[in-house]
């Protein structure tokens, strides 16, 4: 394979538990443990560092792995088994965004050599089935070890590279670990569901769009529930849990470092607005934030179309938890927006002032039924899938939201269409929870 080198790994790693932008660390970290209130959590990788690398003695180890893969000491994944002396390394496999996480959104770093640690590092964004499979069996593996930080929503796609990782080494008979990490947005769901017409690499299977799950319980949950279909038999799963965390903690009631999991993810406030907020990546007219210091809480479009009336009229809904503020800025990232690179947008500033009853999803449906009141407002339409031309489909898992607000529905009417999957969805899941 073509090689070449990458950056040097990231600076800087009791019991297991079992069941099914840039290099660096983002702009806001985690507090600091002696900070009130906050809890020591140990994730994953730290139990598994703990316990000598128990799991994985004589196994030959392949990681899927990105910046986030640290311990409370910032020390990678990968940096630690390979001077550990007891874990056999033989490759990584990068996501969206790459190993190093140095690319944007839709990208990736290609394939080549670690410059720190000597290994392989293979593109594994968007890889499929097949494409897994050739990498494993080419990388030598025994055993594939999966640790990314993920923020707790369906069209975030680290899961689903995990998702179609595990298939693939249930396929080819590999051993599939993976060192948990708490959600930064808690456990609770919410939202639409998936449907199988609509899914794509932003959401490859039936779960809601705000899944309250940690990997490690997704995990258990693909395992239970699509591995059989899929693979035709579950995968040799191993789960290594935090300790300390529970369901109610935010990334703000951890010690958890906070690496940025993507360059438009820096702090754990743009994870808390995201499940909703990211919803704005389907509308044509308005740009979700990237390129600024706020991605996904400024939102705005050309300030010739949009005006201060979209955060009055949000702000007289008085939403639970949050309120908004005018803003003005001009966004130097537009991702699939062009029109709108370096120009003047209005819009709001998403203000979350009680994480206690703020809904993501329900602010964010609120925001997009005003915002469709102005002329200038459109749909995302993508030529490249002429059968499900809307990107905001995709995200959502079906047609419902958009032809909902199309014909002018209001928040409520929109919300409690999905309320009987939603809770069906949160008893399907209680089985394979792990906290």
């Amino acid at each position: 394979m073509q090689r070449r080198n990458f950056l040097a790994g990231a600076v800087g790693a009791g019991a297991l538990g079992t069941g099914a932008g840039a290099l660096g660390v983002g702009a806001a970290l985690a507090p600091a443990a002696g900070s009130p209130g906050v809890r020591r959590v140990r994730t994953g990788l730290d139990q598994l560092v703990a316990s000598d690398f128990a799991v994985l003695a004589g196994q030959r180890v392949g990681v899927v792995s990105n910046p986030t893969g640290v311990d409370g000491a910032y020390r990678h994944l990968v940096d630690l088994m390979h001077g550990s002396g007891q874990v056999r390394l033989t490759a990584a496999f990068g996501p969206e965004h790459g190993f190093r996480g140095s690319a944007q959104a839709g990208g990736s770093e290609g394939t080549g050599v670690d410059a720190r640690t000597g290994i392989p590092v293979y593109d594994a964004y968007g890889a499929s089935l097949a494409r897994w499979e050739s990498m494993f069996t080419e990388a030598g593996v025994d055993t594939v070890v999966f640790d990314i930080q993920d923020v707790g929503v369906r069209f975030y796609t680290y899961i689903w590279t995990m998702y179609t990782s595990m298939v693939a080494a249930a396929r080819v008979g590999k051993r599939y670990v993976v060192l948990d990490r708490p959600n930064p947005i808690g456990g609770r769901v919410y939202g639409p569901m998936m449907t199988a017409p609509y899914t794509s690499g932003v959401g490859l299977k039936e779960i809601v769009q705000q899944h309250g799950m940690t990997v490690g319980e997704l995990a258990r949950f693909f395992n239970g529930t699509f591995l059989p279909v899929e693979a035709g038999r579950p995968v040799d799963l191993h789960v290594v849990r935090c300790e300390h965390w529970k369901r109610d903690r935010l990334a703000a009631d951890t010690d958890v470092p906070w690496v940025m999991p993507s360059p438009n993810m820096p702090t754990p406030d743009t994870a808390l607005v995201y499940p909703g907020t990211g919803l704005f990546e389907g509308v044509a007219s308005i740009t979700e934030g990237r390129g600024t210091c706020r991605p996904f809480e400024l939102i705005g479009g050309l300030a010739t179309d949009f005006d201060h009336h979209w955060s009055d009229r949000l702000n007289a809904r008085d939403l639970p938890g949050v309120e908004f503020r005018e803003a003005y800025f001009a966004p130097t990232s537009a991702g699939q927006k062009p029109a709108l690179l370096n120009k003047l947008c209005a819009g709001v500033e998403v203000k979350v002032v009680d994480r206690a009853v703020y809904d993501p999803i329900r602010t964010a449906v609120a925001m997009l039924v005003e915002a469709h009141k102005y002329p200038a407002f459109a749909w995302r339409r993508d030529s490249w899938d002429a059968v499900r031309p809307y990107w905001i489909d995709k995200l959502t898992g079906s047609p419902r939201l958009r032809t909902q607000i199309d014909a002018g529905a209001d928040v409520d009417d929109v919300v409690g269409a999905w309320a009987d999957e939603l809770a069906a969805f949160d008893r399907q899941r209680q089985p394979y929870l792990l906290y």
